[in-house]
């Protein structure tokens, strides 16, 4: 979907849209970009739109929806704590607020907008266990490999992937280049780590002379893609995909699963050296 930046309002009203024909569909998870709640684009409106969370009235409307549909939620909203903004994602149920994940590295421009979160929960959503990494996390897969670690069965992924002014490509040109992207580098992190991974994207104008390319994908533990977006252009649109544990068992029960053989006892270099 796509989410104006400081419209908190309309990117509410539109949440609550999907997420009734995400309900209707049968869905038990449902999946909206980075900050979908307060739109994304680096001024000083992203601070104005930033919220509490959980005491923010933002995420209390979530809860409240999660709770009507009887599902689980993953939104991305900026949070506001201590005089500083974190791009944020939280999940909630039916139940109400379980957790949240920030985001941990900050590309370009936003490093001058966001701190960088320091954790990487693993939290319960009763039929899996689910770890989050938001856009830019995905190119360290370090993230992921700990959320694997940590046993996530699930990873979501939201986006607000950029990608320059509306009219300087075709919009069927970006959104194939999209989903080339999103095939490389997720097919890794899914079957490096034996989980499902769901991505998704903010559609659509973000700020002066930007745009997000949309697209939504959901890969196997095996790295396939068993569901994805149909449109070509750049335009909200909802993905349905089940997930099925056996898979996942399937993957992870095999005897050389590389999680079953790795050896970190040699691997503190990684920690200690720098490009």
């Amino acid at each position: 979907m796509n989410a104006p930046l400081g419209d908190v309002d309309g990117n509410l009203k539109n949440i609550r849209a999907w997420t009734s024909r995400a309900a209707k569909a049968g869905a038990d998870l449902v999946l909206f970009p980075e900050l979908a709640i307060t739109g994304h684009w680096c001024n000083t409106e992203s601070w104005r739109a930033s919220q509490d969370v959980p005491g923010g009235d933002a995420t209390k409307q979530i809860e409240a929806l999660a709770k009507r549909h009887g599902l689980y939620i993953s939104v991305g909203l900026g949070e506001r704590d201590r005089g500083v903004q974190y791009n944020c994602q939280i999940l909630v149920g039916p139940g109400g607020y379980i957790g949240k994940q920030r985001k941990l590295h900050m590309s370009s421009d936003e490093y001058f907008y966001y701190r960088g979160g320091t954790e990487m929960p693993v939290l319960d959503a009763g039929k899996c266990m689910i770890g989050t990494v938001i856009c830019y996390d995905n190119m360290f897969p370090e993230v992921p490999r700990i959320l694997a670690l940590k046993g996530a069965e699930v990873v979501l992924s939201p986006h607000a992937g950029r990608f320059g002014k509306w009219k300087s490509r075709g919009q069927k040109k970006v959104v194939a280049r999209q989903k080339r992207f999103f095939r490389k580098v997720y097919h890794s992190r899914a079957y490096d780590n034996g989980v499902y991974y769901v991505i998704t994207n903010q559609a659509g104008p973000a700020g002066e002379d930007t745009n997000h390319a949309g697209v939504t994908m959901v890969l196997d533990p095996e790295g396939e893609v068993i569901a994805e977006s149909e449109t070509k252009l750049i335009e909200e649109e909802m993905v349905i995909a089940k997930l099925e544990a056996s898979a996942f068992e399937n993957r992870r029960s095999r005897r050389c699963f590389n999680l079953l053989t790795r050896r970190p006892e040699i691997y503190g270099e990684i920690s200690r050296s720098t490009a």
